[in-house]
C-alpha cells in the first residue's frame, strides 16, 4: 500500500469501504496514481457519455417545459452533495458516495419513471427492463472510451452502489455483484448511505419544482405535517418574509431535519452493531435509515406528492404522451431494425435485437425522444 493510499484513508472507520482494499475491477489496470481508486470512478463518470445525457432527461417535468426544473443531472449532483456530507459524519468514504451518486441515474430512461415502466412492459417477453441494472450495464458495457476494455471498468463497490434493486433471476446472472440479492445481505455502508440521499434529494426538491410549477400549492402542503412544522418555524423566525425565501429556508430546514435523523439513528445502530469490517457491515441488517419517527413522516410526504403532483392530471397528461412515445419507438424498431442505427442491428437473435432497442431508447434525452418519434412517425419528416 502506498503512503498515498493511506492518506485518502486516514480517519475513515475500519467497517467504511477502504480504496486501498477495494475488491477490485473486472479488468486489471496500473494504480490510479494521484487518486484513489473511487476517485478515479468519480472522475470516468463525469466524463461518461449517458453522464452528460442525464442534462436532458426528466425528473418529474420535461426538460423543456421550464430552465428550473430539476433534470436527472442536477438531481445527482444534489444526491452527491448531500450524500458527501452524510458520508463525512460517519466517517464513511466520501468519494465512493459521490461516485455511486453521480452514477446511480446513468441508465435511467427518456420521460422519467414512466418511461422505465412502458420500456419493462415491452420488454417483458425479453428478459424485462430495471433501470438500476441499466445503469450498472452503461458503465459495464455500453460506454466506450477505453481501448482495452467496454465499458468504464469501475470498481466492485461502485458498481455494487448503483445496483440498488435487482430481481433474482438477473441477480443470478451477475456472479458475485448478485450474491447478495440471492443471500439477502447487505451492501457497504457507502451504498446505503446514497440510497437514502437520493430520497432526501427528491423528496425536497420534488416540493420546490411542484411549487414552482403552480401544480401544488402553500395551503395544500400545509397538509404535510413535517413541512407545516418547520413552515411555521421559518415564519416565526422571519417574519414577513416573502414567500419563495421562505419556501427555500423550509426547504433547507427539511433537508438538515432528514439529515441530522440519519445520522443520529445510524450512529446509534452502527455502534450496536459494532462491526470491525466492511464484511461484517454486509452480514449485518441494515445499519443506514431514519427514525421510526422521521420514516413515518416521509412516507406522509411520498404519499402527498405521489397524489398531489406525480398524478396531477398536468403531469398524467405528458405521462400519457411519453408512454405513446416509448412504446410506438419500441414496436416500430422491433418490426423493423432496419430504421435503428447500424449499431444497434442485430441479425438472427430476436432477444439481442430487443435489448439493443432497449439500449438506444434507455440512452435517449426527452427531446432526442420526441425527435425520433416525429422522424418516424410524422408525414412532415421525408
Amino acid at each position: 500500500m502506498s503512503s498515498l493510499m493511506r492518506d485518502f484513508d486516514a480517519g475513515l472507520a475500519p467497517y467504511a469501504a477502504h480504496s486501498a482494499q477495494s475488491r477490485g475491477r473486472t479488468h486489471a489496470e496500473p494504480g490510479p496514481g494521484s487518486r484513489s481508486e473511487y476517485q478515479r470512478d468519480r472522475d470516468r463518470i463525469i466524463h461518461s457519455t449517458a453522464f452528460r445525457r442525464l442534462e436532458y432527461k426528466t425528473q418529474v417535468f420535461i426538460n423543456h417545459e421550464g430552465d428550473l426544473f430539476r433534470t436527472r443531472l442536477t438531481h445527482s449532483i444534489e444526491v452527491a452533495q448531500i450524500g458527501r456530507t452524510l458520508a463525512r459524519s460517519l466517517r464513511l468514504n466520501e468519494d465512493l458516495v459521490e461516485a455511486t451518486a453521480l452514477a446511480h441515474d446513468l441508465g435511467h430512461t427518456p420521460f422519467g419513471h414512466v418511461g422505465q415502466d412502458v420500456l419493462n412492459e415491452c420488454m417483458k417477453d425479453f428478459g424485462g427492463f430495471e433501470h438500476n441494472l441499466q445503469s450498472l450495464r452503461v458503465v459495464d458495457h455500453l460506454e466506450e472510451h477505453y481501448g482495452a476494455f467496454d465499458g468504464l471498468n469501475l470498481t466492485f463497490e461502485t458498481r455494487e452502489g448503483i445496483l440498488k434493486h435487482c430481481s433474482l433471476n438477473n441477480a443470478r446472472q451477475l456472479g458475485d455483484l448478485g450474491q447478495r440479492f440471492i443471500e439477502r445481505s447487505q451492501p457497504s455502508l457507502e451504498a446505503q448511505l446514497t440510497n437514502l440521499a437520493d430520497e432526501i434529494a427528491y423528496n425536497n426538491h420534488d416540493i420546490d419544482d411542484g411549487l414552482r410549477s403552480g401544480l401544488i400549492t402553500m395551503a395544500q402542503m400545509e397538509e404535510v405535517e413535517l413541512f407545516a412544522r418547520l413552515h411555521r418555524e421559518v415564519e416565526a423566525r422571519y417574519p414577513g418574509l416573502p414567500g419563495r425565501r421562505a419556501l427555500y429556508e423550509t426547504i433547507r430546514l427539511m433537508i438538515t431535519a432528514m439529515t441530522a435523523d440519519l445520522v443520529d439513528t445510524s450512529a446509534g445502530l452502527i455502534a450496536e452493531a459494532a462491526p470491525a469490517t466492511i464484511d461484517d457491515v454486509r452480514a449485518a441488517p441494515p445499519l443506514i435509515r431514519f427514525s421510526d419517527a422521521m420514516r413515518a413522516e416521509t412516507v406522509a410526504l411520498k404519499r402527498f406528492l405521489y397524489a398531489n403532483l406525480y398524478r396531477h392530471f398536468q403531469v398524467n397528461r405528458m405521462r400519457v404522451k411519453a408512454s405513446r412515445i416509448v412504446r410506438e419507438l419500441f414496436e416500430a424498431f422491433l418490426a423493423d431494425p432496419v430504421l435503428l442505427p447500424g449499431d444497434y442491428q442485430v441479425q438472427g437473435d430476436p432477444h439481442k435485437q430487443a435489448r439493443k432497442i432497449a439500449d438506444y431508447i434507455a440512452g435517449m434525452t426527452d427531446r432526442y425522444a420526441i425527435r425520433e418519434h416525429r422522424r418516424i412517425f410524422s408525414l412532415d419528416h421525408f
